[in-house]
Protein backbone atom coordinates (compact mmCIF):
# COMPACT_ATOMS: atom_id res chain seq x y z
CA UNK A 1 0.00 0.00 0.00
CA UNK A 2 0.51 3.43 -0.62
CA UNK A 3 1.96 5.29 2.60
CA UNK A 4 -0.03 8.57 2.90
CA UNK A 5 2.52 12.00 4.05
CA UNK A 6 0.43 14.60 2.51
CA UNK A 7 2.34 17.53 4.90
CA UNK A 8 -1.28 19.31 5.33
CA UNK A 9 -2.99 15.94 6.79
CA UNK A 10 0.16 15.25 9.01
CA UNK A 11 0.75 18.95 10.24
CA UNK A 12 -3.16 18.88 11.00
CA UNK A 13 -3.16 15.80 12.91
CA UNK A 14 -0.13 17.24 15.13
CA UNK A 15 -1.90 20.08 15.92
CA UNK A 16 -4.90 18.06 17.41
CA UNK A 17 -2.80 15.51 19.32
CA UNK A 18 0.12 18.00 20.44
CA UNK A 19 -2.07 18.42 23.64
CA UNK A 20 -5.35 16.23 23.45
CA UNK A 21 -3.52 12.78 23.96
CA UNK A 22 -1.01 12.73 26.11
CA UNK A 23 -3.82 15.22 28.58
CA UNK A 24 -6.21 12.19 28.10
CA UNK A 25 -3.01 10.24 29.35
CA UNK A 26 -3.14 12.57 32.29
CA UNK A 27 -7.05 12.70 32.68
CA UNK A 28 -7.17 8.90 32.42
CA UNK A 29 -6.30 9.46 36.36
CA UNK A 30 -7.27 12.34 38.47
CA UNK A 31 -3.15 12.86 39.07
CA UNK A 32 -1.82 14.13 42.26
CA UNK A 33 -0.40 17.54 42.23
CA UNK A 34 2.68 17.75 44.45
CA UNK A 35 1.48 19.60 47.25
CA UNK A 36 -0.48 16.35 47.73
CA UNK A 37 0.57 14.52 50.98
CA UNK A 38 -0.41 10.37 51.33
CA UNK A 39 -3.55 10.07 51.40
CA UNK A 40 -5.54 7.37 53.61
CA UNK A 41 -7.43 5.25 51.90
CA UNK A 42 -10.96 5.21 52.68
CA UNK A 43 -14.16 3.34 51.01
CA UNK A 44 -17.41 5.23 49.72
CA UNK A 45 -20.75 3.52 49.01
CA UNK A 46 -22.15 4.94 46.01
CA UNK A 47 -25.68 4.51 47.14
CA UNK A 48 -26.73 5.42 43.29
CA UNK A 49 -25.07 2.00 41.59
CA UNK A 50 -25.35 0.60 45.27
CA UNK A 51 -21.99 -0.66 44.92
CA UNK A 52 -18.48 -0.04 47.39
CA UNK A 53 -16.00 2.30 45.37
CA UNK A 54 -12.12 3.14 46.41
CA UNK A 55 -10.89 6.86 46.72
CA UNK A 56 -8.82 9.05 48.33
CA UNK A 57 -9.11 12.00 51.37
CA UNK A 58 -8.86 15.52 50.10
CA UNK A 59 -5.13 16.23 50.13
CA UNK A 60 -3.27 18.51 52.56
CA UNK A 61 -0.92 21.45 51.68
CA UNK A 62 2.63 21.03 52.66
CA UNK A 63 5.80 22.93 51.96
CA UNK A 64 7.68 22.43 49.18
CA UNK A 65 10.87 22.96 48.61
CA UNK A 66 11.94 24.67 45.50
CA UNK A 67 15.60 22.26 45.38
CA UNK A 68 13.72 18.72 45.38
CA UNK A 69 12.09 20.81 41.81
CA UNK A 70 15.71 21.14 40.89
CA UNK A 71 17.25 18.18 41.89
CA UNK A 72 14.22 15.63 40.21
CA UNK A 73 14.84 17.97 37.18
CA UNK A 74 18.22 16.86 37.04
CA UNK A 75 17.38 13.09 37.73
CA UNK A 76 15.37 13.88 34.62
CA UNK A 77 17.97 15.56 32.35
CA UNK A 78 20.71 12.55 33.08
CA UNK A 79 17.80 9.54 32.21
CA UNK A 80 18.20 8.43 35.96
CA UNK A 81 16.04 5.96 37.67
CA UNK A 82 14.66 6.44 41.22
CA UNK A 83 12.81 4.04 43.61
CA UNK A 84 9.82 5.41 45.28
CA UNK A 85 7.34 3.58 47.68
CA UNK A 86 3.89 3.45 46.52
CA UNK A 87 1.92 6.12 49.42
CA UNK A 88 -1.70 6.40 47.41
CA UNK A 89 -3.77 5.29 44.77
CA UNK A 90 -6.48 7.15 42.21
CA UNK A 91 -9.00 5.97 39.82
CA UNK A 92 -6.44 5.92 37.30
CA UNK A 93 -2.91 5.25 38.91
CA UNK A 94 -0.40 5.28 41.76
CA UNK A 95 0.57 7.92 43.79
CA UNK A 96 4.16 8.07 45.12
CA UNK A 97 5.88 10.41 46.82
CA UNK A 98 10.11 12.01 46.37
CA UNK A 99 11.19 14.30 48.86
CA UNK A 100 8.63 16.97 49.17
CA UNK A 101 7.27 16.64 46.03
CA UNK A 102 3.95 14.41 44.68
CA UNK A 103 3.89 12.31 41.81
CA UNK A 104 1.99 9.94 39.74
CA UNK A 105 2.28 6.89 38.19
CA UNK A 106 -0.45 6.71 35.41
CA UNK A 107 -1.53 2.68 35.48
CA UNK A 108 -0.82 1.95 31.65
CA UNK A 109 3.11 3.40 32.71
CA UNK A 110 2.99 0.51 34.98
CA UNK A 111 4.96 -3.03 33.93
CA UNK A 112 1.52 -5.07 35.56
CA UNK A 113 -1.08 -2.56 34.91
CA UNK A 114 -4.53 -3.56 35.98
CA UNK A 115 -6.30 -5.95 33.34
CA UNK A 116 -10.49 -5.79 34.73
CA UNK A 117 -12.31 -3.73 32.87
CA UNK A 118 -14.65 -3.47 36.31
CA UNK A 119 -13.34 0.16 38.13
CA UNK A 120 -14.30 -2.08 41.72
CA UNK A 121 -11.36 -4.52 40.59
CA UNK A 122 -8.72 -2.32 38.75
CA UNK A 123 -9.09 0.16 41.85
CA UNK A 124 -8.79 -2.61 44.13
CA UNK A 125 -5.66 -3.77 42.32
CA UNK A 126 -4.18 -0.54 42.83
CA UNK A 127 -4.95 0.04 46.22
CA UNK A 128 -3.33 -3.02 47.20
CA UNK A 129 0.41 -2.29 45.94
CA UNK A 130 0.59 1.05 48.86
CA UNK A 131 3.69 -0.07 50.49
CA UNK A 132 5.48 -1.47 46.88
CA UNK A 133 8.73 0.16 46.49
CA UNK A 134 9.15 1.04 42.39
CA UNK A 135 11.99 1.45 40.09
CA UNK A 136 10.58 4.61 37.83
CA UNK A 137 11.71 7.22 35.41
CA UNK A 138 10.65 10.75 35.02
CA UNK A 139 8.25 10.77 31.96
CA UNK A 140 7.08 14.30 32.45
CA UNK A 141 7.79 17.29 34.45
CA UNK A 142 6.18 20.98 34.80
CA UNK A 143 7.18 22.60 37.62
CA UNK A 144 4.59 25.68 36.73
CA UNK A 145 1.72 23.21 36.65
CA UNK A 146 3.07 21.29 39.62
CA UNK A 147 3.29 18.13 37.14
CA UNK A 148 5.24 15.30 38.24
CA UNK A 149 4.92 12.03 36.17
CA UNK A 150 6.74 9.13 36.82
CA UNK A 151 6.97 5.45 34.40
CA UNK A 152 7.84 1.97 35.73
CA UNK A 153 8.06 0.95 31.97
CA UNK A 154 10.31 3.81 31.05
CA UNK A 155 13.11 2.40 33.69
CA UNK A 156 13.13 -0.90 32.30
CA UNK A 157 15.60 0.20 29.84
CA UNK A 158 19.41 1.52 30.71
CA UNK A 159 20.20 4.95 31.01
CA UNK A 160 20.57 7.54 27.93
CA UNK A 161 18.52 4.54 25.19
CA UNK A 162 15.22 6.47 25.72
CA UNK A 163 17.15 9.82 24.32
CA UNK A 164 19.46 7.63 21.66
CA UNK A 165 15.91 6.58 20.27
CA UNK A 166 14.36 9.65 20.05
CA UNK A 167 17.16 10.98 18.47
CA UNK A 168 16.61 8.29 15.80
CA UNK A 169 13.07 8.77 15.16
CA UNK A 170 11.62 11.10 12.74
CA UNK A 171 8.03 12.33 11.14
CA UNK A 172 7.15 10.15 8.54
CA UNK A 173 9.17 7.29 9.58
CA UNK A 174 8.01 3.31 9.32
CA UNK A 175 8.69 1.50 12.32
CA UNK A 176 8.13 -1.47 14.15
CA UNK A 177 6.91 -2.02 17.58
CA UNK A 178 5.13 -3.69 20.52
CA UNK A 179 1.51 -3.65 21.71
CA UNK A 180 1.99 -2.99 25.15
CA UNK A 181 -1.47 -1.25 26.87
CA UNK A 182 -4.45 -0.86 25.61
CA UNK A 183 -6.75 2.07 26.92
CA UNK A 184 -10.34 3.87 26.30
CA UNK A 185 -8.15 6.64 24.55
CA UNK A 186 -5.54 4.42 22.33
CA UNK A 187 -3.14 2.22 22.44
CA UNK A 188 1.27 2.51 23.62
CA UNK A 189 3.27 0.62 21.57
CA UNK A 190 7.15 -0.06 22.95
CA UNK A 191 9.75 1.13 20.17
CA UNK A 192 12.28 -0.69 21.97
CA UNK A 193 13.03 1.69 25.33
CA UNK A 194 10.56 4.53 24.86
CA UNK A 195 6.72 3.85 24.17
CA UNK A 196 4.67 6.01 21.45
CA UNK A 197 0.92 6.47 21.66
CA UNK A 198 -1.75 5.34 19.21
CA UNK A 199 -4.46 7.70 19.80
CA UNK A 200 -8.00 5.98 19.29
CA UNK A 201 -8.16 8.70 16.15
CA UNK A 202 -5.41 7.00 14.44
CA UNK A 203 -6.05 3.80 14.50
CA UNK A 204 -7.92 3.15 11.70
CA UNK A 205 -9.79 5.64 8.70
CA UNK A 206 -12.97 4.07 9.97
CA UNK A 207 -15.20 3.60 13.04
CA UNK A 208 -12.91 2.03 16.18
CA UNK A 209 -15.42 1.78 19.44
CA UNK A 210 -12.37 0.73 21.31
CA UNK A 211 -8.41 -0.30 20.60
CA UNK A 212 -9.33 -3.61 21.69
CA UNK A 213 -11.29 -4.51 19.04
CA UNK A 214 -8.05 -3.68 16.88
CA UNK A 215 -5.00 -5.39 18.42
CA UNK A 216 -4.15 -6.87 21.74
CA UNK A 217 -1.23 -6.51 24.18
CA UNK A 218 1.88 -8.27 22.91
CA UNK A 219 1.08 -7.52 18.82
CA UNK A 220 3.90 -6.68 16.62
CA UNK A 221 2.91 -3.72 14.57
CA UNK A 222 4.18 -1.12 11.97
CA UNK A 223 3.42 1.98 13.14
CA UNK A 224 4.00 5.87 10.96
CA UNK A 225 6.05 8.48 13.30
CA UNK A 226 3.31 11.44 13.25
CA UNK A 227 5.68 13.31 15.46
CA UNK A 228 8.20 13.59 17.73
CA UNK A 229 8.64 15.96 20.39
CA UNK A 230 12.13 15.45 21.82
CA UNK A 231 11.56 17.88 24.98
CA UNK A 232 8.72 16.25 26.31
CA UNK A 233 9.61 12.80 25.04
CA UNK A 234 6.51 12.14 23.17
CA UNK A 235 5.71 10.42 20.26
CA UNK A 236 2.63 10.14 18.31
CA UNK A 237 2.22 6.89 15.88
CA UNK A 238 0.05 5.90 13.38
CA UNK A 239 -1.44 3.20 11.77
CA UNK A 240 -4.14 4.09 9.21
CA UNK A 241 -1.55 6.80 7.73
CA UNK A 242 -0.29 3.73 6.44
CA UNK A 243 -2.84 3.53 4.14
CA UNK A 244 -4.49 5.69 1.55
CA UNK A 245 -7.23 7.82 3.20
CA UNK A 246 -10.13 6.13 1.43
CA UNK A 247 -12.02 9.32 1.33
CA UNK A 248 -9.50 10.85 -0.97
CA UNK A 249 -10.57 9.63 -4.08
CA UNK A 250 -13.71 8.26 -3.06
CA UNK A 251 -15.39 9.84 -6.35
CA UNK A 252 -13.29 8.25 -8.53
CA UNK A 253 -14.19 4.59 -7.24
CA UNK A 254 -18.30 5.41 -7.02
CA UNK A 255 -20.88 7.10 -8.75
CA UNK A 256 -24.14 8.23 -7.74
CA UNK A 257 -26.95 5.29 -8.72
CA UNK A 258 -24.17 2.59 -8.86
CA UNK A 259 -25.52 -0.51 -6.22
CA UNK A 260 -22.98 -1.41 -3.46
CA UNK A 261 -22.30 -4.13 -1.03
CA UNK A 262 -21.81 -3.26 2.44
CA UNK A 263 -21.83 -4.30 6.08
CA UNK A 264 -24.75 -2.61 8.59
CA UNK A 265 -22.06 -1.41 11.55
CA UNK A 266 -24.09 0.84 13.31
CA UNK A 267 -28.06 1.62 14.02
CA UNK A 268 -29.46 4.88 15.88
CA UNK A 269 -32.80 6.65 15.71
CA UNK A 270 -32.10 8.70 12.69
CA UNK A 271 -31.23 5.77 10.25
CA UNK A 272 -27.91 3.01 9.83
CA UNK A 273 -24.72 3.30 9.17
CA UNK A 274 -22.93 0.98 6.60
CA UNK A 275 -19.31 0.43 5.70
CA UNK A 276 -18.51 -0.27 2.15
CA UNK A 277 -14.80 -1.15 2.62
CA UNK A 278 -11.83 0.15 5.29
CA UNK A 279 -12.98 3.05 6.33
CA UNK A 280 -15.52 4.14 4.55
CA UNK A 281 -19.19 4.29 5.83
CA UNK A 282 -22.05 5.65 4.48
CA UNK A 283 -25.37 6.83 6.04
CA UNK A 284 -28.89 4.83 5.10
CA UNK A 285 -31.34 7.79 6.45
CA UNK A 286 -34.68 6.61 8.31
CA UNK A 287 -36.36 7.61 4.93
CA UNK A 288 -34.32 5.64 2.87
CA UNK A 289 -34.77 2.48 4.67
CA UNK A 290 -37.48 0.93 3.47
CA UNK A 291 -41.15 1.81 1.91
CA UNK A 292 -44.03 2.02 4.32
CA UNK A 293 -43.90 2.51 8.32
CA UNK A 294 -41.66 1.23 10.63
CA UNK A 295 -41.22 2.17 14.37
CA UNK A 296 -37.36 1.96 14.55
CA UNK A 297 -34.27 1.92 12.36
CA UNK A 298 -34.07 -1.77 14.10
CA UNK A 299 -37.25 -2.97 12.43
CA UNK A 300 -35.33 -2.82 9.21
CA UNK A 301 -31.64 -3.58 9.76
CA UNK A 302 -29.31 -5.00 12.49
CA UNK A 303 -25.73 -4.82 13.09
CA UNK A 304 -23.88 -7.01 10.56
CA UNK A 305 -26.32 -7.55 8.64
CA UNK A 306 -25.14 -7.29 4.74
CA UNK A 307 -26.98 -5.05 3.04
CA UNK A 308 -27.49 -3.84 -1.39
CA UNK A 309 -28.23 -0.44 -1.57
CA UNK A 310 -28.21 2.61 -3.88
CA UNK A 311 -25.28 5.54 -3.70
CA UNK A 312 -27.54 8.47 -3.56
CA UNK A 313 -24.79 10.91 -2.87
CA UNK A 314 -21.16 11.46 -2.62
CA UNK A 315 -19.32 14.60 -1.32
CA UNK A 316 -15.49 13.37 -0.26
CA UNK A 317 -14.70 16.79 1.23
CA UNK A 318 -17.68 16.77 3.83
CA UNK A 319 -16.81 12.66 4.50
CA UNK A 320 -20.29 11.74 3.72
CA UNK A 321 -21.60 9.10 1.53
CA UNK A 322 -25.83 9.08 1.27
CA UNK A 323 -27.38 5.44 0.99
CA UNK A 324 -30.92 4.18 0.14
CA UNK A 325 -32.43 0.76 0.59
CA UNK A 326 -35.32 2.22 -1.48
CA UNK A 327 -36.47 1.11 -4.67
CA UNK A 328 -33.95 -1.60 -5.34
Amino acid sequence: MHVNQSTKAVDSTREQLEESYWEALLNEGEYAHSTYVAPEIMQTSDVKNDMVTFDVTPPIETDIDDNDWKKIEEIHNNDESVSLEIVGFNRGGLLVEWRSLRGFVPASQLVQSPTSDNAQDRQSTLANRIGEVLDLRVIELNIEKNRLIFSERAAQVEAGKRNQILHRLSQGMTIEGIVTNLCDFGAFVDLGGIEGLIHISELSWGRVAHPADMLTSGDTVKVYVLDVNEGEERIALSLKRLYDDPWENVQERYTVGEIIEGRITNVVDFGAFACIEEGLEGLIHFSELAEGQFLHPRNVVAENDIIHARILSIDSKARRLGLSLRNM
